[in-house]
């Protein structure tokens, strides 16, 4: 699988995660393969893990936004890689259930990324903080390639 990193956003407060979105919802590699509903749910993708670097990794963290290309399948991807510095999910099951929240939110950030993205994988690190990986596959192979 071939990576090429698009930008790296470190995320230190709501200023940093807004400049992501906004990037993401006018780069011309996204809006050129995905639809303007695909790269809305993509920046609000980005937009729910950055919030969650900023409430629980303590504004420590970032995101890295990656074109993948996969030969193997014939595809390409974007990747957004959430990395943060905080406790880590103490409940990592839960946290990917509808309304399960342990800041006091609706519980619908992680579940809602699922659901948008083809794949989300978590790689918990307690008291360590926490890497998510998103990916959106280009509509040839875009479902078919759901994983955990």
């Amino acid at each position: 699988m071939n990576r090429t990193t698009v930008r790296r956003f470190d995320i230190l407060e709501e200023v940093d995660l807004n400049i992501a979105v906004l990037s993401l919802q006018t780069n011309a590699l996204l809006r050129t393969v995905f639809s303007a509903v695909e790269v809305a749910g993509i920046a609000t993708v980005a937009s729910e893990l950055g919030r969650n670097i900023l409430k629980y990794g303590g504004g420590r963290g970032y995101l890295l936004v990656s074109w993948v290309e996969d030969r193997r399948l014939g595809s390409s991807a974007v990747e957004i890689k959430a990395v943060d510095e905080g406790p880590g999910f103490s409940d990592l099951k839960a946290a990917l259930k509808d309304h399960h929240s342990t800041g006091g939110t609706l519980g619908l950030g992680l579940p809602g990324a699922e659901r948008i993205m083809d794949s989300l994988e978590i790689e918990n690190r307690p008291d360590h903080g926490a890497v998510v990986t998103a990916r959106k596959w280009a509509k040839v192979n875009a479902k078919q390639n759901r994983s955990r």
